[in-house]
């Protein structure tokens, strides 16, 4: 399903601030060799991480799910002058492009990246989380949500990617185990009175949440 109307996402693209030459080159990168590049936030929804990061300030944020490293570099253009990012990734290939980009970026020494299964490294990070963006595997949504939800300084935000699941969480009934384990999540999020919440219908779809004081 065509969520965005390609022609719309054409005039977006034109009427946003243009890439730096690194985030250009991971993704043609990407889309020319990768077996998932469409996993790639891109130009619009990258730009919505750096706006989002930039409006905050964070002194430390939490990317789930690194892939080639374009959405960390979006959300470490908005850091504190004193500020972390720590990024978490399954795949060492992956990781491996990743941590390429990186050491050739500014924030080199601002970003942290991690390899391995990210339930268990989350609770390892001994931080106070002022950003996190979720972008994993979809069955753990709600696992990766409660494991940082307490570790989230009140008036701080989660980001989470891909709710809208490729328009599947819409159809009658939800098929797909992704899609059954998004839908889960969207209704997990909206039951809880601790959070504000926004789901919105950017590119796969994200859901902007704040956590109350």
């Amino acid at each position: 399903m065509d969520l965005i109307n390609p022609l719309v996402q054409a005039y977006a693209e034109k009427y946003t601030s243009a890439e730096d030459n690194l985030l250009k080159e991971v993704a043609a990168f990407t889309y020319a060799n990768h077996p998932k590049s469409h996993m790639l936030s891109g130009l619009v929804q990258g730009s919505f991480l750096e706006m989002i990061s930039n409006m905050i300030q964070p002194k430390r944020v939490l990317e789930i799910g690194t892939l080639t490293g374009y959405s960390a570099l979006c959300l470490a253009k908005g850091l504190h002058t004193d500020g972390l990012l720590h990024t978490i990734e399954l795949r060492e290939g992956d990781a491996t492009t990743a941590k390429n980009y990186f050491d050739r970026s500014i924030y080199q020494q601002k970003i942290r990246l991690h390899i391995g299964d990210a339930l268990t490294i989350i609770e390892e990070l001994n931080e106070t989380w002022d950003l996190v963006f979720i972008d994993a595997d979809k069955e753990n949504y709600i696992h990766y949500f409660d494991l940082v939800i307490p570790k989230i300084r009140p008036g701080g935000f989660i980001l989470a990617d891909n709710v809208l699941f490729h328009g599947q969480v819409l159809e009658d009934p939800i098929k797909g185990k992704n899609a059954k384990a998004i839908q889960a999540f969207n209704d997990y999020v909206l039951a809880r009175t601790d959070v504000a919440k926004m789901l919105l219908p950017l590119r796969d779809g994200i859901y902007l949440i704040r956590k109350l004081h």
